[in-house]
């Protein structure tokens, strides 16, 4: 795994971690977390006032590598693209671990990994690492509730080795698993939370918003969710309403990344380089279209 040639100790106050425990304690509006397609477009979140971002290995990983989120990816590659970003920005950054990458040692591992390439945090799931699926798949399993226990505790005590404000996330499969299930979600989010000492739990696959409800008058912690099977996403006023302090819009840019890319691609497949001209006069005054572009 590729080390930065600085530890976390070595700068300049307040860390990465430490920021995003303070925007995650914060009452009165809501955190909006988005997801980085890479180091460049990151900072472009950085520039319109994004305040932490998340480097998923579907989102991010997949730009990268075009691999889809099964797993694939080791825990080197996706420590090498998320270093690259949080070094580009000054929000806080979340990593995507999956399922930990291995068994406690290699959670470890990950987690002291993570805080050397100056991340902010680390989201990691309950499903099995040999069987680990794409979220919103068919099929999808949880570990046993002591496995996952486990996986947490260890990346708790890696955490509190080298960091402890570093913010450790469990996302709970549970809704949607074949062995799980809406009370098993429930007692799962409360395990990690009491049990595994977890700072923040998701909720992947809400199917109403009275699930939400349920499921934040259950936890008593730092709650997130997904979209899950809802029509559309909250809005931030809509998680503020219910309790939520962290909106989870981690599809976002990188949906608008590649919607933009497939429109205009087709166009100049089209009209040729017009369509290059018209984009260029419907964007003017954007800070990153150049009026005139000499070839690299």
């Amino acid at each position: 795994m590729p080390l930065r040639p600085q530890l976390v100790s070595d700068r300049a106050a307040p860390r990465p971690s430490t920021k995003l425990r303070a925007l995650l304690a914060r009452d009165d509006r809501v955190l909006a977390v988005l997801g980085a397609p890479n180091a460049f477009h990151a900072t472009i979140m950085e520039a319109a006032g994004c305040e932490a971002a998340f480097v998923g290995t579907g989102i991010t990983g997949g730009n990268y590598t075009a691999l889809p989120d099964t797993g694939l990816l080791s825990a080197t590659e996706c420590l090498q693209f998320a270093g690259y970003i949080a070094c580009a920005v000054s929000f806080p950054v979340i990593l995507d671990g999956d399922t930990g990458h291995g068994g406690p040692p290699a959670v470890r591992r990950l987690v002291h990994e993570s805080i050397r390439a100056g991340l902010a945090g680390i989201r990691i799931d309950d499903q099995p690492i040999e069987g680990k699926r794409a979220t919103q798949s068919a099929g999808i399993e949880v570990v046993s509730r002591e496995a996952a226990v486990e996986r947490y505790q260890a990346a708790v005590r890696a955490r509190d080795e080298l960091d402890p404000d570093f913010v450790i996330m469990a996302q709970c499969y549970a809704r949607d698993a074949v062995n799980g299930g809406m009370s098993e979600l429930l007692e799962r989010l409360n395990a990690y939370l009491s049990r595994g000492q977890v700072d923040w739990v998701q909720f992947e696959s809400p199917h109403s918003v009275d699930e939400i409800k349920e499921a934040r008058a259950a936890v008593a912690g730092t709650l997130s969710v997904m979209q899950g099977r809802l029509p559309r996403p909250l809005s931030l006023p809509e998680h503020l309403a219910l309790g939520l302090r962290v909106a989870w819009y981690t599809f976002l840019p990188d949906q608008a990344l590649k919607a933009t890319s497939w429109e205009f691609m087709r166009d100049f497949m089209q009209r040729g380089i017009d369509a290059w001209t018209d984009f260029q006069a419907h964007h003017a005054g954007n800070p990153y279209i150049r009026a005139r572009q000499s070839n690299p």
